[in-house]
This record gives C-alpha cells, sequence and structure tokens, in this order.
C-alpha cells in the first residue's frame, strides 16, 4: 500500500513539473521601471528567440550577485547563443525609485521591470527570490530554478545554448 502511494504520489509531482516547464506565459501586467508603463508579462518575451528572466529584489544579495554575474558573462555568452535577457524586481513599489537608481548604477543595458503587487510571482506560483526562468523560442517556460550559488549561472547558459540551437 505504501508503495501504491509513494508511486501516485510521484506521478502527480512528476506531471505538475512536466505542466510548469510547458506552460504559457500569464499576461500578468508588470511595470517597466523605465517608461513607467504597465505591460503585460507575455509581451516582454520576443517570440522566435530564447529569453532569460531573473526575478530578484532589492534587498536580495544573491540576486544582485547573480545578475552581476550574468551581466558580466553576458558579451561572451551572446557570442555562443542568441538570446535575451530581462530582470523582474518583486520590490514593492514604494522602491522603484530606488530599483531605477540601482540598475542605472549597475550599467543595466536590458529591460527590468517591477512586480510591485507580487500579482506575477502568484500567476508563475514561485515563493521567492532569486528566482531563474529560462523561456524558449515558443514562448513556453523550458526551465526554473530558485536559489543561486556561486557559478550557478553556468548551468543556466548550458540550457540556453541548448534551447538556442533548437
Amino acid at each position: 500500500m505504501k508503495k501504491l502511494i509513494a508511486g501516485a504520489f510521484a506521478l502527480v509531482f512528476s506531471v505538475n513539473a512536466m505542466a510548469q516547464t510547458a506552460a504559457e506565459l500569464p499576461d500578468t501586467q508588470i511595470k517597466d521601471v523605465n517608461t513607467s508603463k504597465k505591460v503585460p508579462f507575455n509581451t516582454t518575451v520576443e517570440k522566435g528567440k530564447v529569453t532569460l528572466i531573473n526575478f530578484w529584489a532589492t534587498w536580495c544579495v544573491p540576486c544582485k550577485k547573480e545578475i552581476k554575474n550574468v551581466r558580466t558573462k553576458m558579451a561572451d555568452w551572446k557570442k555562443e547563443a542568441d538570446f535575451n535577457y530581462i530582470t523582474v524586481s518583486i520590490d514593492e513599489s514604494r522602491a522603484e525609485g530606488l530599483v531605477r537608481s540601482y540598475a542605472k548604477s549597475q550599467g543595466w543595458d536590458f529591460p527590468y521591470y517591477m512586480d510591485p503587487n507580487s500579482d506575477l510571482k502568484r500567476s508563475l506560483n514561485f515563493q521567492t527570490v532569486p528566482f531563474t526562468m529560462i523561456i524558449d523560442k515558443n514562448g513556453k517556460v523550458a526551465y526554473s530554478h530558485s536559489g543561486y550559488e556561486e557559478g550557478g549561472e553556468e548551468e543556466v547558459f548550458a540550457k540556453i545554448k541548448e534551447l538556442s540551437k533548437q
């Protein structure tokens, strides 16, 4: 009986994981920090191109480290794979100025957005940052990961290369 219950649990878990990786992107509104306009999340991803998305917050040290490491390697990575990169802050709306000034101080030259009410976070069903997603050329979630360890961006880039060749 225990084996049957464990097997059923494993099946439900694996089906849920597969459903998450093939999910359509939600049209939840997020804020473009540069224009202060709200845009549907699913329009921030260019169809036909792989997109790396880092969810972060100004108070999250590992988030900042991950984005810094990705940004440092971006020029070399772009030589090997054609992909876009964006970030989405989950900071509250009152921190918009802080998000903007941090991005400018870091020289970010990629799009960055805010999810001030955590609507997108709830739509995507993740709990905490850092949270990383890779969207495939068809606009579907191909990979997601919570947390960050130094060097973890290499695993992410391997997945980007694999998806960009498809």
